[in-house]
C-alpha cells in the first residue's frame, strides 16, 4: 500500500526540517518572475505567429509587416 500525502502534509514536513530563509524566497520569486516572463513571451510569439500566417492567407501585406515588426521587435528583447 502506497502512502499518500497531500500537499500541505508535505509543507508541512518541509517547514519542520527547513526554515526557508529570506535569501531562499527572493531567489524563489526571482525564478518564478523569469518563469512567468518566458511563459507570456512564448504565448506572445505564437499569438504573432498565427496573425502573420493568417496575414499571408489573406494577402494582407500590411497586417504582414506590422506583426512581422512586432515579432522582430519580441526576439530582439529577447536577445
Amino acid at each position: 500500500m502506497e502512502n499518500y500525502y497531500s500537499y500541505a502534509d508535505f509543507m508541512k514536513a518541509m517547514a519542520q526540517t527547513k526554515k526557508i530563509t529570506e535569501a531562499e524566497k527572493l531567489l524563489n520569486d526571482i525564478y518564478l518572475d523569469l518563469f512567468l516572463k518566458h511563459v507570456h513571451r512564448s504565448q506572445q510569439e505564437e499569438q504573432l505567429m498565427a496573425l502573420i500566417d493568417e496575414a499571408l492567407d489573406s494577402n494582407d501585406r500590411d497586417a504582414f509587416k506590422t506583426y512581422s515588426a512586432q515579432l522582430q521587435a519580441l526576439k530582439q528583447e529577447e536577445a
